[in-house]
């Protein structure tokens, strides 16, 4: 499936998702056309699914992204054309090829392999490559060819919505690499940048066989560190000292949002083809979301000293949940709902306490504590 196979791709991105496909696709496809000395990118299926092969071909060359929404009160509808994607692969057929690429081409790695990606796999500890490993099982295999064949310094930089995603990655694949010898650890240590990022958009609706419709706002925050080299200049991509408070209004105002009203969806006897802005619009589920940001979310906020940016956060999150031209289905927003509900709904609970926070929070605990007793 590549597309030009003797094209130096410095980019290698795991991950064909929609939001990829409108986002960091589109930015460093943007940044390329502005003559910005960044990409282009070979993109990996990890999953292997042969349904997305179709998606896989389309994604080479040129796709198109809707941008569609209301941007400082005015209408914004345009199309544009992503033009970075010079390979598509899958770890699936391709492990050979992904291997040489991530050896002797990439400088950066990106990653969105889904909210279930980073989960430890009973094969995961394997000798050989397995094509049912985690992400993290699957990078530490191809950083062993690395260090072993081209030991350059390598930038990882994962996009899944976890916080520290960076942290988290750095410390999984550590712990896979312990019966690794101690130059290779050193190597993931000190030649292995492990960056921290939050992206942000609402991508709602894929196009075939590639492409996406995806709101105006964009947002790509990156962790300041030693030593890193920011993906490409673009006005949607900022490098801040720290993620903390830009990831605490993210993932407990837009993403706590979104999982409490698919949890509320998902309790429904009719579960209808309902999208956000549907939700928004009917005043009992309005009503119901503004109580449990301001009655149980808010409080944590205000402990931290960030009231004023919780509320301007919130009312630019109500402004994108109601956009008119979006079809964000809350059946999409209920995919993996129990990781959701942990790491938006339950973070969020120990986030307020660990600020100071200990008011009464009895509508997001009943949903944490009826998830906890079904996975038990």
């Amino acid at each position: 499936m590549e597309g030009h196979p003797l094209r130096p791709t410095p980019i290698l991105q795991f991950g064909t998702s929609r939001f990829l496909q409108a986002h960091v696709d589109l930015f460093i496809s943007e940044a390329m056309e502005s003559g910005q000395d960044v990409g282009p990118i070979t993109v990996v299926q990890s999953s292997g699914s042969p349904e997305r092969a179709r998606r896989l071909v389309g994604l080479v060359g040129s796709y198109p992204v809707r941008i569609e929404g209301i941007a400082d009160g005015r209408r914004v509808q345009k199309s544009v054309r992503v033009k970075s994607v010079a390979r598509a692969l899958s770890t699936a057929t391709d492990w050979d090829e992904i291997s040489r690429i991530f050896v002797f081409e990439a400088q950066v790695i990106f990653s969105n392999t889904g909210d279930a990606g980073f989960d430890a796999r009973t094969c995961d500890t394997g000798q050989a490559f397995d094509q049912e490993m985690s992400y993290p099982a699957k990078l530490i295999h191809l950083l062993r060819q690395r260090f072993a064949r081209n030991p350059a310094p390598i930038q990882i930089m994962p996009l899944e919505l976890i916080a520290d995603n960076g942290d988290v990655l750095k410390r999984r694949v550590l712990e896979l690499a312990q019966a690794d010898d101690a130059a290779f650890r050193a190597y993931l240590e000190r030649d292995v940048l492990w960056v921290n990022s939050l992206v942000d958009r609402i991508v709602s609706q894929p196009l075939e066989p590639a492409g996406a419709v995806a709101e105006p706002y964009a947002l790509w925050a990156i962790e300041d560190q030693p030593g890193l080299t920011p993906p490409c200049e673009h006005p949607a991509v900022t490098v801040v000292p720290a993620l903390a408070d830009i990831e605490a209004l993210k993932l407990f105002v837009l993403n706590l949002g979104h999982t409490y009203l698919a949890d509320r969806w998902i309790l429904e006897d009719d579960r209808s083809n309902t999208c956000v802005r549907d939700l928004v619009a009917d005043p009992t589920e309005l009503a119901a979301l503004k109580r449990v940001w301001q009655d149980e979310v808010r409080p944590g906020f205000v402990a931290a000293g960030l009231e004023k940016q919780f509320d301007t956060y919130v009312a630019k999150t109500l402004e994108r949940f109601a956009n008119p031209f979006l079809d964000h289905r809350i059946a999409d927003i209920a995919q993996n709902h129990p990781q959701k509900v942990n790491r938006r709904i339950a973070a969020m609970l120990t986030w307020a306490t660990a600020k100071g926070d200990d008011t009464a929070k009895p509508i997001l605990s009943d949903i944490v504590a009826r998830h906890q007793d079904a996975g038990s």
